[in-house]
Parts: structure tokens; C-alpha cells; sequence
């Protein structure tokens, strides 16, 4: 068995437990999933201090625990969405990241908290859910139509805002068939909009390759954060270039 056959397995159960364990029924858990958004929002790192945060090109990163960097000494550096952070700044670049990543989010938790989400102007959205749907068994229409209407909130909001799909896979002990009508969710929604940019994968390089996972075998270490955001940094830079013409 390979590797990363083995890493798909080993995801499908800790991702599960990671995933019940978050009790959506309870509106105090929503609120505080809000609250804990916010402070991240706070606490991202700033622009440029010769221009003005009002005019910075905002990138939302809505996502699970992959986003969140479950497991990392230091989430708020050492996560994707961090990474993506200092290397804008290391450009010189009036971008700022939110990280609005949920550790057990789903598709259906996420359509929940983008219209809050969007109370802000948002010109990018990182939108990297789905993973939990898929270990859960969640029928594949129903995950698509939650990742069309979270698109559909944010370009109703925002028409100009640009969509980055982060594209995953399930393990496939649900069925060959469950597994690729799941794979066909990302490409199919990124086809069907213009403002829409699909990455593949997003764990390419990272799932199953012990040096950049954690213990657990489930969540990348700060070296495989550092290889997802070279992932998400490979549809994101032309993206932001083009933003920065236009502006």
C-alpha cells in the first residue's frame, strides 16, 4: 500500500473525530466560531505602513483545520494563510490575508458564516472546504451546491471579487464512484464561472509524504504549510497581479 494511500485512510478517521467534535447546534459555538474569525482578522498582519489599510487588496481564506494549522506551534505564522501574509509583505504589497479557517468546518458550516464574513469588502476568496464533507459521506450535490452558494454570496456581494477553489480529494473507502464524484466537484464549479480559479489539490506534495506531515498523519507540519501555500501562491500571484493593474 503507499503511502499516500495510507495518508488518505489515516484522514478519513482523524478528520471525522475533528469534525463531530464541533457542535453546530449550539448558537454559542457559532458565535464564538465568529468571534474567533474576527480575532484573526485583528491580529492578521498589516500593510505597508506608507499606504492605507482602506485600499489594501483583502484576501479571505475561508477553510477547515488545514487553514486553521491544526496542530502548528504557531498557527498564526506558521499556517498557509500566514505564509501567503509574509510573502506578500515580503513584495512589498498593500495585501492583507484573513485567516478565517475552522478547524472540522464543512461546506454547510461555511455558507453559514460567509454572509458575516463578507461584512467586510473582500477582493479574494481562498475557499478551501469540502474535505469534511467528504470523510463524512456528505452526498457530493449537496457539497457542491453549499460551494456554489457561499461563490454565488460572495460575487452578489462583490462582483469583482476573484474565487480561488482549493480542489480535494477523499479517501476511497467510501467507493470508487463516491471518490470521483467527489474529485469532479471542484473542476465542474470552476468551470462554470469566469471570476473562478481552481488548484487542483491543494495537500500536491504534502499528502502522505512523511517529512511534511504531523505525527498524526492527518495535518501538515510548518514545512508542508510552507509547500501548501506554495500551492495556493502558484493561482494566487497572477491573481493579485491582475488586481493591482486594475487598481
Amino acid at each position: 500500500m503507499t503511502a499516500a494511500r495510507l495518508y488518505l485512510f489515516a484522514l478519513c478517521g482523524v478528520l471525522i473525530l475533528a469534525g463531530c467534535s464541533q457542535d453546530r447546534s449550539n448558537p454559542s459555538s457559532e458565535a464564538a466560531a465568529q468571534a474567533a474569525s474576527e480575532s484573526e482578522s485583528a491580529t492578521t498582519s498589516s500593510a505597508p505602513a506608507d499606504t492605507s489599510a482602506s485600499e489594501a487588496i483583502r484576501v479571505l481564506v475561508l477553510g477547515n483545520s488545514i487553514a486553521a494549522g491544526n496542530g502548528l506551534a504557531d498557527p498564526s505564522t506558521q499556517a498557509f494563510p500566514a505564509r501567503l501574509q509574509q510573502r506578500v509583505d515580503s513584495l512589498g504589497w498593500n495585501v492583507q490575508v484573513q485567516n478565517a479557517g475552522l478547524s472540522g468546518e464543512t461546506s454547510a458550516g461555511g455558507l453559514r458564516r460567509v454572509g458575516w464574513l463578507l461584512s467586510q469588502p473582500v477582493d479574494v476568496l481562498i475557499l478551501e472546504l469540502g474535505g469534511n464533507d467528504g470523510l463524512r459521506g456528505v452526498d457530493p450535490s449537496a457539497t457542491k451546491e453549499n460551494l456554489t452558494a457561499i461563490i454565488d454570496t460572495t460575487l452578489d456581494r462583490y462582483p469583482d471579487a476573484r474565487v480561488l477553489l482549493a480542489g480535494m480529494q477523499v479517501p476511497p473507502n467510501l467507493g470508487e464512484q463516491y471518490t470521483q464524484q467527489f474529485r469532479q466537484i471542484y473542476p465542474s464549479i470552476a468551470a462554470s464561472y469566469d471570476p473562478v480559479t481552481l488548484i487542483p489539490f491543494i495537500l500536491d506534495g504534502v499528502g502522505g509524504v512523511d517529512a511534511m506531515m504531523q505525527d498524526d498523519g492527518i495535518h501538515p507540519t510548518a514545512k508542508g504549510h510552507r509547500r501548501v501555500a506554495e500551492n495556493v501562491w502558484e493561482v494566487l500571484r497572477p491573481t493579485l497581479d491582475s488586481l493591482r493593474q486594475r487598481s
